[in-house]
């Protein structure tokens, strides 16, 4: 992640300088939190969620994944997501932050269990907005990578975006807040191509996180939007029931991008995740 979005505490950027948030505090002794981004979105998504944890007195970092926002694109690597998971330690070990409470959106909450697995002692709190626990299906994998494929044709690829994109959004969301329909669109069609494809391929080929989950003994929270069209609410209570202290939300007239359709509810669940793991001993309900 060679573009990292931070709070004035954490000192400069690799790629970009980080914005300082008026009034943020330097983090004291609160928990740093890191938001991972959805597909084919940027860190741009988590903004008024990373504003709203740094005035609860949080560091916050919202790094731009690999290809996406000002982050480099992939070299010429197999796609995976573990190289994303350890871009993220990297950053972590430049800015001096030994553990973190983690959240991920999506394609975000595929790397949050790629670092959970490889990095399980820098995990200290979990969040998984829209992501599933289990590897694709045999048929879900070939989708992804047949869209890799077609995504890479220029002349089909704002059609492609077209048709795909409203389904990032609950129907609620599609009928009350079109400007949000513009913005998410406008994000898409801004993405890099090779990026987006191989982001799909590392989603294709990643492993079930099943036990990984059962062994994270951290207060976690699994996050459904009720009008999710990519992951089931039925995948999304097996996620949380694998976690020894998770729990389940599921937020009505929501879709697949809770901290753009709620930002509001999604401040709330993680400051309520933070709390509990800022207080040792307690386990989530």
């Amino acid at each position: 992640m060679s573009a990292v979005r931070h709070d004035a505490a954490a000192g400069p950027g690799p790629a970009e300088p980080g914005r300082a948030e008026p009034g943020a505090d330097p983090g004291g002794d609160r928990l740093p939190v890191v938001l991972l981004h959805a597909l084919p979105l940027d860190s741009s998504m988590w903004d008024g969620t990373a504003r709203g944890l740094r005035a609860l007195g949080h560091r916050v970092l919202t790094p731009d994944q690999r290809g996406f926002g000002a982050a480099a694109p992939p070299a010429d690597r197999s796609p995976s997501l573990d190289l994303v998971a350890d871009d993220l330690a990297r950053e972590l070990d430049r800015q001096g932050i030994d553990s973190v409470a983690l959240a991920g959106c999506s394609m975000g909450g595929y790397v949050a269990m790629a670092f959970l697995r490889r990095h399980p002692h820098r995990v200290r709190a979990l969040a998984l907005l829209a992501a599933r626990g289990t590897a694709d299906t045999a048929e879900t994998a070939g989708q992804r990578r047949r869209f890799a494929d077609a995504v890479l044709d220029e002349s089909a690829r704002a059609r492609i975006v077209a048709a795909t994109t409203p389904s990032l959004l609950g129907a609620t969301a599609r009928a009350r807040q079109p400007r949000l329909l513009e913005r998410v669109s406008g994000l898409a069609l801004a993405a890099r191509p090779q990026s987006v494809a191989w982001a799909q391929r590392a989603i294709a080929a990643r492993t079930d996180s099943t036990a990984v989950l059962r062994a994270a003994d951290v207060p976690a929270v699994v996050v459904i939007g009720v009008e999710d069209e990519l992951v089931s609410l039925d995948e999304a209570c097996r996620t949380a029931a694998a976690l020894p202290r998770g729990r389940l939300v599921a937020l009505p007239g929501v879709g697949h991008l809770a901290p753009l359709e709620a930002p509001e509810a999604t401040l709330e669940i993680l400051a309520d995740l933070l709390a509990h793991a800022q207080t040792a001993g307690t386990a989530a309900c």
